[in-house]
């Protein structure tokens, strides 16, 4: 038996300017069929002495929120291996 299931990622990044300083916040979303539903958040600072490269801010937001996301997913599966096997989960 094969099964394939498609999980979708929605990806939404927000920048504020003032002055020389800029932060930019991303915030993804993952909702998969079973109902999982999950946020995560990350943000960055432009430091005003630095170069004004948009990008770079948007770089590191999203991996952050990323690294945010996959860290809860792990909290979830953890909690679903407790569940079936009435063991705990132990990080390899």
């Amino acid at each position: 038996m094969q099964t394939t299931k498609r999980w979708n990622v929605d990806v939404v990044v927000s920048e504020e300017s003032e002055g020389d300083s800029a932060r930019t916040w991303a915030e993804v979303g993952l909702a998969t069929d079973d109902g999982t539903a999950l946020r995560g958040h990350g943000m960055a600072r432009k430091h005003p002495t630095d170069m004004d490269v948009p990008e770079i801010g948007e770089e590191l937001a999203v991996s952050r929120a990323l690294s945010d996301l996959s860290r809860q997913l792990r909290q979830v599966a953890a909690a679903d291996i407790n569940d079936y096997s009435g063991l705990p989960w132990r990080p390899t």
